[in-house]
């Protein structure tokens, strides 16, 4: 883990190795510091045989001046890289986070919820900053300046020394126990950042459902209740670290108490000096903050340990997909075969844990699927919710990997094919379409980042998006909000369509990508597809026959298994679950959706 964390210094290693010299710097002079105060106090206004002695004052004030001031600056260094040390740290472990995900498979993105991805990009690497400040600089200084303290005071009188060290054991023994209860406590403390943060996203992203149900008060409560769990956590730790500056505070009045009493005997007695003691009061101070500050480090440690294990979780992650070592760069055809393949999900997202899900990593959710469709056809793909139809779909384009057989792409396995050369050339718009903030233009030159007005203008003609488009007052350059909020449901399906017809597909994957629009617009993208861009195998997952009835052959799905691979005609003669379907539709001329039985 800390070599992880460590690797994401980078740039910033010249400004985390000057912050601990500096600090070790400023260390030093204010350890002088006291020493040059009782040499004023004893060799300048006590000497001379109790007369004073005025030059000595001068010369001894100068350098106590000059090292004050040195101090100050050493200091100011020391924060300075400090900062610019724990922030560029924390940047670049964002940017490795971030970038790390890129990669991510769906099989690894299964593993995490996105609140709890969030929650490592924000909660989670603040928390590592500051503890990352605190260990370059304040971990230093403290333990430097606690065993400098030490050695002056005994120095200065040994015996006296003695109830400076018991203080310390007494101090370290309830500090030790203080950090100890708070570590519990902290270590829970962050996964309820994740329900917090789920929270405020799943009410945000579905806002205008909220207000159509009229459901803000039962979002509130939901909120409540995990912002108030949080609350009470951390009420938890900072009762138990509260201790801390109590115990501090009695240790501190007890040692001036009995350093007065014991200090002011052995003035009287001769043994010890004022100066001597104004320093010993000095260094004991100076070494007390010390232990105060290292028990502030340790529970800063504490908290951001946690964090620290969930980020290197992320970074540590390596996608289950991977390219070959010699991958194949071209793809000969469209043609697609699955070789008896059996697929099932192997992870699921932290938030699904307490909740029975398809993911669990044992029920499958395809099997043996055996097919052949031949470059060029137009297949529809059509069976009840949950029967498997887009994980089908995302297996050709290498989204997820087959538990067993094989899944073929122009004859080949999709496993030997180098990935971003496979997916430019499996074109798939999935079920939950997205666009991006930017003009139009720029949304359509995902598929194609290289193309022309004119080009992105015809692939809208192939997917009717040209229709609503001509519409807009700025046309291709006008702005869309992020999430697309600012079209409809059916016109962010036709430039989802209109975006993966730019990348000049061998495989065309539509996963319910015309269910928004009506069954006249989906008939003129069927024809436009038929007459455009014939030598493109396409695939059309629909809940509606109309969609699929005049494609070449139909697959039909039924519980992760095919149940039906025909034309139209011959399905309605020979299979049952087609032909319920088609009764239905034309019958009531609803969509149709299964039932579970």
């Amino acid at each position: 883990m800390i070599k992880t964390l460590a690797a994401q210094i980078k740039q910033y290693k010249r400004s985390t190795l000057l912050t601990p010299l500096f600090t070790v710097l400023e260390v030093v002079m204010e350890v002088l510091i006291p020493f040059v105060t009782a040499s004023i106090i004893d060799k300048g206004i006590n000497g001379n045989d109790g007369a004073g002695d005025l030059p000595k004052v001068f010369i001894y004030g100068g350098v106590m001046i000059v090292m004050a001031f040195m101090s100050l600056a050493f200091g100011v260094l020391a924060g300075k890289f400090a900062a610019d040390a724990s922030s560029g740290f924390a940047c670049n472990l964002r940017d490795a986070m971030f970038s790390n995900i890129q990669t991510f498979s769906f099989s690894n993105i299964d593993k995490y919820s996105t609140a709890g991805l969030v929650t490592r990009m924000t909660t989670d690497v603040t928390n590592l900053q500051n503890a990352f400040q605190m260990i370059i600089r304040i971990a230093v200084r403290a333990p430097i300046m606690l065993i400098s303290s030490v050695i002056m005071c005994v120095i200065i009188n040994p015996r006296i020394s003695l109830i400076f060290l018991g203080a310390l054991v007494v101090l370290g023994t309830v500090l030790t126990l203080i950090v100890k209860n708070a570590t519990k406590v902290f270590d829970k403390v962050f996964t309820k950042y994740d329900d917090l943060n789920a929270s405020v996203q799943e009410n945000i992203s579905g806002i205008r459902v909220v207000k159509g149900f009229v459901r803000e008060d039962h979002e509130n409560q939901k909120f409540v209740n995990a912002s108030g769990n949080l609350y009470k956590m951390f009420v938890t730790a900072e009762k138990i670290i509260s201790w801390n500056n109590p115990v501090m505070m009695f240790v501190i009045y007890a040692c001036i108490l009995l350093i007065s009493w014991f200090g002011a005997q052995f003035i009287v007695g001769g043994s010890m000096t004022t100066g001597e003691l104004t320093s010993l009061f000095s260094y004991i101070m100076s070494a007390l903050m010390a232990l105060m500050m290292l028990s502030m480090i340790f529970v800063m440690v504490t908290m951001s340990v946690a964090s620290a294990r969930r980020i290197s979780e992320v970074l540590n992650e390596k996608s289950d997909i991977t390219n070959p070592a010699d991958p194949i760069m071209e793809i000969k055809d469209g043609s697609i075969d699955f070789d008896r393949v059996n697929f099932a999900y192997k992870h699921k997202s932290n938030q699904l844990k307490e909740k029975k899900s398809d993911m669990d990593g044992g029920e499958e959710i395809l099997t043996d699927i055996d097919l052949h469709i031949h470059a060029g056809e137009t297949i529809g793909i059509i069976g009840g919710t949950g029967c498997g139809k887009s994980t089908f779909a995302s297996l050709i384009s290498r989204l997820y990997d087959v538990d067993s057989g094989a899944v073929l792409v122009g004859g080949t396995d999709v496993r030997k094919y180098d990935l971003e050369m496979l997916r430019d050339q499996v074109a798939v718009v999935l079920q939950k379409n997205v666009l991006f903030s930017g003009t139009i233009l720029d949304n359509l030159r995902w598929g194609n980042e290289n193309a022309t007005e004119e080009e992105c203008a015809e692939a809208c003609r192939l997917a009717c998006a040209d229709e609503f488009i001509d519409r807009m007052p700025d046309g291709y350059h006008t702005m869309i909000e992020q999430g697309g909020t600012n079209v409809s449901g059916g016109q962010k399906q036709r430039l989802c369509i209109a975006r993966a017809l730019l990348k000049s597909p061998k495989i065309l994957i539509l996963d319910d990508s015309t269910s928004a629009v009506d069954t006249a617009t989906d008939a003129k993208i069927r024809q436009a597809f038929a007459q455009k861009i014939p030598g493109t195998t396409k695939l059309i997952i629909a809940q509606r026959i109309s969609s699929v009835q005049d494609a070449d052959r139909i697959i039909v799905m039924d519980d992760g298994r095919i149940s039906g691979f025909d034309t139209h005609e011959n399905l309605l003669k020979n299979n049952k679950i087609y032909s319920e379907i088609y009764m239905l539709q034309t019958q009531s001329g609803g969509d149709f959706d299964k039932p579970n039985d």
